[in-house]
């Protein structure tokens, strides 16, 4: 327990060590949330492996790779990156010159603050709250291995840390402590996976050991069965507010693209791992322990505590980061689409900070009494992801593609596809909700921005071609010149 400890107390030392830097640094919410949009290459590198690597990577694909086998890499990791890199590659550099905050930002420039509002409400408390909560359960099951403190008083003690921390540093101390962290985390789960392997036996013995089930791409869900948990997971990362500040707050559109590729190619590489250790631990972890639990139990009973420890700050890390990137999502959320856009347009730099600090508190606050309402993390993790994909991510493209759209058409749409996502698995059809939440959206968005016209507040545009429409108005009047 001593080396446990020893390390905790550097680690945490290191941590506030930042945050009470970046508290006295930071006078601004734009520094506060976004990183006044100049953080460099190796910094968003580090935070975007480090936001990755959370409770689901760490804590969920192990136990995923536990239960289903490598066919959970394919269902689950694979496409959120995939999709990720889509995000990166295509929307990086037009997202960047907007120099937004947040994803209702986007809708609220084009239609209007108000239509900003069901977006911001949705990734505040639907997507940041549970996902929050994951980080604080994942940190409460570290200090319960590490040193057999209860599930009360350790989901209380993780939610004192993450919120000091982030209340204190913001944006700016999390980008920084995470580039620093992604080593931690990325070091950590490679000797996991090496002491894993070292315990079953070698790769001969393991392979020889485990049913092909556990080992096949598929496993026994079948090719449609991945194809459409994938789906449900995937589209989601097109719009993941935590990736896009990591666009924002990058300095150039350069920076924000490579940068986001070189992490998403790191993270996909790293997220072979979990799902690996998850499947060799059936070797030697009692078949009925909880899931949830395998990657702490298999880091505290396999290894040594010098070594053991330093896994253990890797998974703290990664909770730790995942944890702040969630809360200032749902902080810029509240603060920026909704006080500053509806209640108070007129507010100072003071009165952003203070309330910036403030939803930091109701964010987190909401994110502990959730965390004690967690059974299962994946499942949970998978509906905050699919509601969101489905309700956001068809009237996202028709932003950036498309101006025909209209606000009555995103409105009707984003109320629509939720409202059906959440109610079909009652219905007992055999039609996949995800699949139905997305035609809905489709059809809605495209049929009534057909009937319906632009109303007086939208600004219409279609936001990827902005800048070719730009370039050819100003070649235009060069050559009537």
């Amino acid at each position: 327990m001593s080396w446990y400890l020893g390390y905790f107390i550097i680690y945490f030392s290191f941590l506030f060590g930042m945050g009470f830097y970046y508290f006295f640094k930071v006078k601004s919410s734009e520094d506060y949330l976004i990183a006044g949009w100049n953080m460099g290459f190796w910094s968003i590198v580090g935070t975007i492996i480090s936001t990755f690597c959370g409770a689901a990577v760490f804590i969920g694909w192990v136990g995923m790779g536990f239960n289903v086998g490598m066919s959970g890499f394919f269902k689950f990791a694979l496409p959120a990156y995939l999709f990720s890199i889509l995000l990166v590659l295509l929307f990086a550099k037009p997202l960047r010159r907007q120099r937004l905050f947040t994803l209702a930002d986007l809708f609220s420039e084009r239609f209007g603050s108000r239509l900003g509002i069901f977006p911001s409400i949705l990734s505040a408390f639907i997507y940041s709250v549970p996902t929050l909560a994951l980080q604080i359960v994942g940190m409460s099951t570290v200090f319960k291995w590490a040193f057999g403190i209860e599930f009360t008083w350790g989901i209380l003690l993780s939610f004192g840390l993450i919120l000091a921390f982030t209340i204190l540093g913001g944006l700016p101390a999390t980008i920084i402590t995470d580039a620093v962290q992604a080593v931690i985390l990325v070091v950590g789960i490679i000797l996991l996976f090496g002491a894993s392997l070292n315990y079953g036996g070698g790769f001969s013995e393991i392979l020889e050991k485990t049913s092909d089930e556990y080992l096949t791409p598929l496993g026994n869900a079948g090719l449609s069965g991945v194809l459409l948990f994938a789906l449900s997971v995937g589209p989601f990362y097109i719009i993941w507010q935590s990736t896009w500040q990591r666009i924002f707050a990058s300095k150039t559109e350069k920076v924000a693209q490579t940068a986001g590729l070189t992490a998403l190619i790191i993270g996909l590489f790293i997220s072979i791992f979990p799902y690996a250790i998850g499947v060799i631990s059936r070797q030697f972890v009692p078949a009925d322990m909880n899931p949830d639990e395998i990657f702490s139990y298999v880091t505290v009973d396999m290894l040594p505590p010098a070594l053991g420890g330093i896994i253990l700050i890797g998974l703290l890390s990664a909770l730790m980061t995942g944890a702040d990137s969630f809360i200032l999502q749902g902080s810029s959320n509240l603060t920026n689409d909704l006080y500053h856009r509806l209640v108070n347009p007129e507010a100072n730099n003071r009165e952003l900070m203070i309330v910036s600090r403030i939803s930091v508190v109701v964010i987190s606050v909401l994110g502990l009494i959730v965390a004690y309402l967690i059974t299962d993390i994946i499942t949970m993790y998978q509906w905050a992801l699919r509601l969101s994909a489905v309700t956001l991510v068809i009237p996202f493209l028709a932003v950036m593609f498309w101006k025909g759209v209209t606000k009555r058409a995103v409105f009707i749409s984003m109320i629509t596809s939720a409202v059906v996502t959440v109610i079909w698995p009652y219905l007992e059809t055999s039609w996949n909700e995800t699949l139905v939440g997305f035609g809905v959206s489709l059809v809605t968005v495209v049929g009534i921005s057909l009937i319906t016209s632009h109303s007086e507040s939208e600004k219409i545009k279609a936001v990827y071609f902005e800048d070719f429409e730009r370039a050819k108005i100003k070649s235009n009047n060069s050559y009537s010149a």
